[in-house]
């Protein structure tokens, strides 16, 4: 933790600065003001914008490129020639370890690409043309639609639907999910809601992780639409922090089984995060019901995807046991990033009021709230001074936090030095925003 260290200044002394008198704050300003034009001369170039696997996560997948060669068996246990035309919907042993990982069976399961948020956009797509099992008529054909958006959440679920022209509706989080009361009055009451984003453990940028009763009620869920769907997106799934205390999820389709509700769920998952994000694999899982509509909708689209990609991961994952070792071998790596944020945050701004932070155990992200009306202010001071973050209110729809005070941290791509750097100067711009704000009387 020596590179941690001293990299931006020494602490400054932890007090609530919301009950500073006015005197003190105005120095407390002007010995912030000092530190960052010091850190502004260091010509920092980091970014945490995006939630990237570093380079040392991604060469933990590097042998997996060696699998495959010219002199390899190239068909998958059925037999059939992974190099040719065939089993669009993907080969039956990347169906398997998806299955086993996400508890659906394998009939249940559709392979594609690199990219599980193409799979989600198609989806819609595909439901604004041509419907989905159960509807009545295609959403298009419907009028004025809504899609319900969980904040703070992850942006680019928020862009899908509002570039299909979706009105996307806010709902609050709390440590156990979404506002399941405000879900089930829209989604039981409004047939114009056709469909919610679900990140539902280690969720995007908060780290929650939805509780049993949670999924239950969305299992219980009686939509006064006909073609609602749930878009459950398991990004981070096995993305746990600390293997030996994994948080358990509630099978979504086990719930939606026991309430005959299996139909109302998309599943997604990729491996992007677990081998290369340019070259993994995603699924989609759904109902029987489901599944066959989509194959049939997705038999125009495409003739298949990667499948020399596919047996290649299927031979280098094998199951979910193999799989989870390697996960864990990923989270030695990520897991420091994370502790250095966390204590930083700790050291720089625990007592001072102007700001809160999850502490996820799992996933790719931090969400830090400050003070209200500062996440703009802190954003511009963090890249005037050489930092990158995400842009503030990009954890809600359209890009706009009512309140300006969230911020996603995206701890896992730069190095554990650079991180620090970044971190303490982020607490720094954190600390001086909020000077700003107390002395404008705004708070």
């Amino acid at each position: 933790m020596d590179a941690c260290r001293n990299r931006i200044g020494g602490n400054l002394k932890l007090e609530n600065m919301k009950t500073l008198p006015r005197e003190e704050l105005l120095k407390m300003r002007d010995t912030l003001c000092a530190r960052y034009d010091a850190v502004r001369t260091l010509g920092l170039r980091l970014d945490m914008s995006r939630g990237k696997p570093s380079p040392e996560g991604l060469d933990c997948s590097l042998e997996l490129l060696d699998v495959l060669g010219s002199k390899s068996d190239l068909h998958c246990e059925t037999g059939e020639d992974v190099r040719n035309y065939g089993l669009f919907d993907g080969i039956p042993e990347v169906k398997r370890l998806f299955g086993e990982i996400l508890g659906v069976p394998p009939e249940q399961i559709i392979v594609g690409g690199n990219s599980s948020l193409n799979a989600m956009y198609d989806c819609v797509g595909r439901a604004l043309l041509l419907g989905v099992y159960g509807g009545k008529q295609p959403w298009v054909k419907q009028g004025p639609l809504k899609f319900l958006c969980p904040v703070p959440g992850y942006d680019r679920h928020f862009a899908i639907t509002e570039q299909f022209g979706f009105e996307l509706v806010s709902i609050p989080m709390d440590e156990n999910g979404p506002d399941m009361d405000e879900v089930e009055r829209l989604v039981n009451h409004d047939p114009s809601v056709k469909g919610i984003w679900c990140v539902p453990k280690y969720g995007n940028p908060t780290g929650i992780v939805y509780s049993d009763e949670t999924v239950r009620r969305f299992a219980r869920l009686k939509p006064a639409a006909d073609d609602f769907r749930i878009f459950w997106d398991n990004a981070y799934f096995v993305h746990d922090l600390y293997p030996d205390r994994p948080h358990t999820l509630l099978n979504i389709f086990d719930a939606c089984k026991e309430e005959g509700s299996e139909d109302m769920v998309y599943e997604f998952m990729s491996m992007s995060k677990i081998s290369f994000s340019g070259g993994g694999l995603s699924c989609l899982a759904a109902s029987p019901n489901n599944v066959a509509w989509l194959r049939k909708q997705m038999s125009f689209q495409t003739l298949g995807f990667d499948k020399i990609n596919q047996l290649r991961h299927a031979h280098f994952y094998k199951n979910r046991e193999t799989l989870l070792r390697h996960m864990a071998v990923l989270a030695d790596i990520l897991r420091p990033k994370f502790e250095a944020v966390l204590r930083i945050f700790d050291e720089n701004l625990s007592g001072t009021g102007i700001a809160q932070w999850t502490r996820p155990e799992g996933g790719y992200f931090i969400s830090v709230d400050v003070l209200p009306g500062c996440a703009k202010r802190v954003v511009a001071l963090c890249k005037e001074a050489g930092v990158t973050l995400t842009g503030a209110g990009a954890a809600f729809p359209y890009g706009r936090d009512p309140q300006d005070q969230n911020i996603r941290i995206a701890p896992t791509y730069p190095s554990l030095g650079d991180l620090c750097q970044a971190a303490e100067l982020f607490c720094l711009c954190v600390r001086l925003a909020a000077a700003e704000k107390l002395l404008e009387g705004a708070v």
